[in-house]
């Protein structure tokens, strides 16, 4: 068994609530509500995963997700190209990497992603593994509702769900393609 390892954490300021990021080595492994709802659940799975303790201090990976950010809700960037490290069950990495491939400004429900993952019937475990999302925003779980349309459950709340939604609403009838960051 590898010696502990260290998750180096920073706050990050988002217009709607402050985040936490950690990175790990070379990639982003935590983008966390700060006052998020399972925020105990996701660290202790981090910790037990990747044998790892968190550490305050800012890195260049969490230093360069901040930037990202910044330009994401300042309506310059859809996509993010910090490197991820996806902690979970094979089943909660598949969801996630569907969640990756939902563009900006849309939404699916779970029933789509269910599907998307070739898994019809799992919804259910799909909604849970949305839930357990580790990097809100450059995993976009927030683009995520229910089959009638409706905002269902989100770790940094509904308001905050709410307002990114809206926020890559406005930012796509607002900006042409070119002006953005890796669009």
């Amino acid at each position: 068994m590898q010696g502990v390892q260290f998750v180096y954490t920073r706050i990050y300021n988002s217009p709607c609530g402050k985040l936490v990021l950690g990175a790990l080595g070379d990639g982003l492994c935590l983008c966390n509500w700060l006052h998020g709802k399972n925020n105990k659940t996701v660290y202790d799975r981090l910790q037990r995963l990747l044998n790892a303790k968190f550490v305050e201090c800012p890195t260049d990976v969490t230093t360069e997700a901040s930037k990202q950010l910044d330009a994401y809700f300042a309506g310059e960037r859809r996509k993010f190209d910090v490197p991820l490290i996806l902690s979970g069950t094979t089943f909660q990495i598949t969801v996630w990497k569907a969640l990756l491939q939902i563009s900006y400004g849309t939404t699916v429900s779970y029933s789509e992603l269910a599907r998307n993952i070739d898994m019809p019937n799992a919804v259910r475990a799909v909604a849970n593994a949305n839930g357990a999302n580790a990097i809100s925003i450059f995993v976009p779980c927030h683009r995520v509702i229910g089959n009638d349309g409706s905002l269902t459950g989100y770790a940094g709340g509904l308001n905050v769900k709410k307002y990114l939604l809206a926020l890559e609403k406005t930012y796509m009838s607002q900006c042409s393609c070119s002006t953005l960051k890796n669009s």
